[in-house]
Parts: structure tokens; C-alpha cells; sequence
């Protein structure tokens, strides 16, 4: 590691001495992160290729993602930082209170390796619009894209305003224990806890976007062939490898025929009679998770549960879209997130036990339903709880700058995305100006104030 103590308080005086508080610092720092983006996209485009096999439409998403979250911010930018008023109480009149958001000082952000440039790149945003620094730590398993972020940031910012860290989890956990201002981490559940474990020793806050097993219904009401289209797009988006894509299906036992069939239909439109050829389909990013989910496909294989697929290539870890029939809620590809191209399909017998079996687990990042009628729709919204719900698709929740996104409870804590990452970057200080003239004696000892009165003065 080679970030110092004293290199992090340089950062940390940047924002002290009060040069990123200006609309025109932060403007600037955007604009470098636009140009940043904007001009190298087709460097962007070939090393998400090369770490994750991205096409190049997918590869664009995450491009796209940073453009939107820019373009938001900008926009909004002047009215997030303008301080807002409060009302006084009749006791402090006159008086002025105000909130005035200010940055928190030098942050961390560790990036995740699956959609490395973008979710790395995008909590930059919302730190610098707050007037923050940063420091970024991207995966070591996408090494193209880190590589390339660390090249491209050292271009484009000043060091005591942004630098790269480059390094494994060693790294990671040194750049943890340093007194930094906040901490945002995108990763799994196990590593957040270190986060979490880490920061505690300088009381640091910590924002984790985590993961977890986000359940997809299918009820009557479904136009099963647009959620079978839906639900393998999602499934086969960056190999499965996605911390919102489905994890698995519930659906009524009815309906579980019609929506195989349509599932299969809509595999061979997107990937071709041989998903391994197809230019569509990304890989699994390293041998470690490609033989973890080979062990869960194998045994699914000898007890003849593939319903959908099974395809695999060892040599260039990749692995079609696969759906497997599961039964209940103990079979390995139930236990942990899945993280890859494989879906499970169970029954939904009864949407009641359903979602009590959601509520007794770990709180997902996303839930999703299909269909439906609007009353269990609205008992799904009210009995659930998720970091976000999209009704009768998936994914597409976190494409919409301005919803917050954010897990809860074991999915993640914390939110960011337009005016929610402002807010995650910033400190909302709260400032009272009163006058000197109209000192009342009342208030100081000996107290002689009737308590009724105090009442109707504190009310």
C-alpha cells in the first residue's frame, strides 16, 4: 500500500481549508470525470472485454450508467447544496436555523470486479458533487479495468483530489484502517463485514452495497412470454454475475410449464442454438467462482434437475443460462447467492408462505414479481422487505438515476444514486444564528418561569 497517513490528511485538508465547497470546484471535477469517461470509451468497452467477456452493448451499459448519474448531478447540483431553512421555536425567536450539507472529507470507495468501471466510477460521483476527495480501490480480479482506472484517473485529477490504489485484499484492508471521513464498499457480504470489522476502529462510516438472493414471482397476470424473455435477459446479463439479477423463481405450479417453454423459446432468440458461441454471452470471471458454480451445476446434472441448458466450457469459463428444477428451499443452490448464469425454479403454492419464507430470510437487495393482481402487489410492498422491487421486470430498478439504491439489513446499508449519494457524501450541519438583543433573563438561573408558561414557550 502505498498511501500514507500524511498523503490522506493532504486530502483531507483540500476539503478542511474549504477549496471543493464551491458549485465551480465541484462542476470542474465532474467535467474532468465526464471527459474521463467520455474519451476513452473504447479503451472502457476493451477492457471489459477482456476481463469479463462483455459484449460490447453490454460492456456500453456501464458507460451509459456513469453518463446518467453525471448529467443528473449536474442539473441538480446547485439546489442538493443549498442550505435549507427550518422553522424556530417561539422560545428562540428570533432566530434562523438551517441545514447546511457539507462534505465529509476524503473518502474511500472500493469497486467490486463485476461491473468494475462503472461501480467504481459512479459513488466518484456523488463524493465529488458533495465536495469530497477520494481514493479508489478497483478489484484486483478485473486487472484490465483497474489498471486502465488507475491510468486514466492520474490524467485526469489532481492527486490530493483523486487517487488509485492498486492491490489485492491486503491492500484493501490497509486502506480500511487509515482514519478516513467514509467508506463505501461494493462486494459481498463476507468482505463487507471485514469492512465494517475495519472501520470500526476509527468510528468510521461505512456505506455497503452488498448482495443477497433476490426472489422473482410469477403469479397469474404474467405475460410469461415478456417475463420469460425478461427473466433470462437478466439471468444472462454479465453471466448471471449481476448483485440484483434474479436469484431464483418462484412460480404457480400452473403457470411453471407455459413459463419453461417460454423460457427456453426466448434462450435460443438472445444466445442461438449453442449459447457458448454466441458473441452475447460474458464468461465467468476467474476459475475460483467458475468451479463453484460448475460443483452446483454437476449435481444438479446427476440428479436430473437441468430443465433449461447445462452448456459449459471449462477452457473459457463460461457457462449458458441454465434453469434447474428445485423443490424446496434446502437444496444447495438455495443457500448461498448464486452470482452466475443459473436459475432455479421452485413452486409457489401459496403466496402467503411465500413471502413469509422471504421475510424469515436475509433481506434481498431486490425482489421482483411478475404479474399478479394489484392487492397481492401491494401485500408484497407492505409484507416484504428488499433494498428495491421491480414489478414485471428486472434490473432495470438501478437504471433509473434517481431512485435510490441500497441494500438492507444482510443485502447492504446505505443508499446512493442522484440526490441519495449526495446525501450518503455529505454531513447535514445543523446552524442556528440568533441576535444578542433580546436576551432574556427568564432563561438563566435562578429560574423563576412559571411552568405553564415554559410550555407554551418550548411548544
Amino acid at each position: 500500500m502505498s498511501l500514507s497517513v500524511e498523503q490522506l490528511r493532504l486530502m483531507q485538508d483540500t476539503v478542511g481549508r474549504g477549496e471543493t465547497r464551491p458549485m465551480a470546484w465541484r462542476l470542474g471535477q465532474l467535467q474532468r470525470l465526464q471527459a474521463l469517461v467520455e474519451s476513452h470509451e473504447e479503451e472502457v468497452l476493451k477492457a471489459l472485454e477482456e476481463d469479463l467477456g462483455k459484449p460490447p452493448t453490454e460492456a456500453f451499459f456501464e458507460v451509459v450508467a456513469l453518463l446518467q448519474e453525471l448529467k443528473l448531478v449536474r442539473t441538480n447540483l446547485r439546489r442538493w447544496m443549498r442550505p435549507r431553512r427550518v422553522p424556530v421555536p417561539l422560545a428562540q425567536r428570533p432566530g434562523r436555523a438551517e441545514v447546511i450539507p457539507e462534505p465529509l472529507g476524503c473518502v474511500l470507495i472500493i469497486g467490486p470486479w463485476n461491473y468494475p468501471f462503472s461501480l467504481t466510477l459512479q459513488p466518484l460521483v456523488s463524493a465529488l458533487a458533495a465536495g469530497n476527495t477520494a481514493v479508489l480501490k478497483p478489484s484486483e480480479h478485473a486487472p484490465a479495468v483497474a489498471e486502465l482506472i488507475g491510468r486514466l484517473v492520474s490524467q485526469h485529477f489532481e492527486p490530493d483530489v483523486v487517487r488509485v490504489e492498486q492491490g489485492d485484499g491486503a491492500v484493501a484492508a490497509g486502506l480500511v484502517a487509515l482514519p478516513f471521513d467514509h467508506i463505501f464498499f461494493t462486494g459481498g457480504g463476507a468482505i463487507g463485514r471485514r469492512v465494517l470489522e475495519g472501520a470500526a476502529a476509527n468510528l468510521t462510516p461505512v456505506t455497503l452495497e452488498l448482495g443477497g438472493k433476490s426472489p422473482a414471482l410469477v403469479m397469474d397476470g404474467a405475460d410469461l412470454e415478456v417475463s420469460a424473455r425478461r427473466l433470462i435477459w437478466g439471468k444472462g446479463l454479465n453471466a448471471g454475475q449481476t448483485c440484483i439479477a434474479p436469484d431464483h423463481v418462484l412460480v404457480q405450479p400452473h403457470l411453471q410449464e407455459p413459463l419453461l417453454q417460454a423460457m427456453e423459446t426466448a434462450r435460443s432468440a438472445m444466445y442461438g442454438p449453442d449459447p457458448l458461441q454466441s458473441g452475447q454471452l460474458g464468461c465467468i470471471v476467474n476459475d475460483r467462482q467458475f468451479q463453484r458454480l460448475e460443483g452446483l451445476l454437476e449435481h444438479a446434472r446427476n440428479d436430473d434437475r437441468i430443465l433449461i441448458g447445462g452448456e459449459i466450457n471449462r477452457d473459457q469459463r463460461r457457462i449458458a443460462p441454465t434453469v434447474i428444477r428445485v423443490t424446496d428451499t434446502d437444496d444447495p443452490l438455495m443457500a448461498d447467492e448464486l452470482f452466475g448464469p443459473l436459475l432455479p425454479v421452485l413452486p409457489l403454492d401459496d403466496l402467503d408462505r411465500s413471502l413469509s419464507t422471504i421475510r424469515r430470510g436475509p433481506k434481498p437487495l431486490a425482489l421482483y414479481l411478475f404479474g399478479g393482481t394489484e392487492e397481492q402487489q401491494r401485500q408484497m410492498l407492505q409484507t416484504t422487505s428488499s433494498g428495491g422491487v421491480c414489478i414485471n421486470d428486472v434490473v432495470m430498478q438501478a437504471g433509473v438515476p434517481e431512485l435510490p439504491f441500497g441494500g438492507v439489513g444482510g443485502s447492504g446499508m446505505g443508499s446512493y444514486h442522484g440526490k441519495a449519494g449526495f446525501d450518503t457524501f455529505s454531513h447535514a450541519k445543523a446552524v442556528l444564528r440568533r441576535p444578542f438583543r433580546f436576551d432574556f433573563k427568564l432563561r438563566y438561573p435562578p429560574y423563576g418561569l412559571d411552568l405553564k408558561l415554559l410550555r407554551r414557550l418550548a411548544g
